[in-house]
């Protein structure tokens, strides 16, 4: 399977995945009453940087919640790595494990493979974030080959407010 980018506006696949608190959860449909999600990739337990995004995700997950929009968390860690991240940084918004490197591709990420027995024992996506609207398209998408770029939580925050108040486009579709 060849790796593609997304473009802004496609609709978001339906990939069916396993949540560390053992329940079952499509990444692109949210849950309870939110209209939004926002599917964050993180590289895995072994990243220091994950675990400080991690965190301030779960600081402000009530201000993404105030917007209807709910937030995932997913890597290709196992079920213990990814559990012992949670416990590590008391992350208490879903997590999910287990992306496979075929779903990595569908999801145009970068994918790296550990430089040593000591970081992971497996292959791994380069963070990412995914805004999904309420129709299921691809808002906002921030792919990263390193793990030292990343969106602005604040600003990401302000940016989602800003299009659900203003009925405002998405952006990056154009075709020649």
């Amino acid at each position: 399977m060849p790796n593609t980018k997304f473009t802004s506006g496609d609709t978001f696949p339906e990939l069916t995945v396993q949540k560390v608190n053992q329940s079952v959860s499509n990444l692109a449909e949210p849950e309870q009453d939110n209209q939004w999600r926002v599917v964050v990739v993180y590289r895995g337990q072994h990243c220091p940087i994950c675990d400080k995004q991690l965190k301030e995700l779960e600081q402000k997950k009530q201000k993404f919640y105030d917007l209807k929009t709910d937030l995932i968390a997913i890597s290709a860690d196992s079920l213990q790595q990814a559990s012992e991240q949670v416990k590590r940084t008391e992350i208490t918004f879903p997590v999910a494990y287990g992306l496979t490197v075929d779903q990595m591709k569908q999801l145009g990420l970068y994918i790296s493979e550990p430089h040593s027995k000591e970081e992971t024992d497996h292959p791994f996506a380069e963070p990412a974030i995914f805004v999904i609207n309420d129709k299921g398209k691809v808002q906002i998408v921030d792919i990263s080959n390193a793990p030292f770029s990343r969106p602005n939580i604040d600003g990401l925050l302000q940016g989602i407010k800003f299009i659900q108040e203003n009925d405002y486009p998405i952006r990056g579709t154009y075709q020649s």
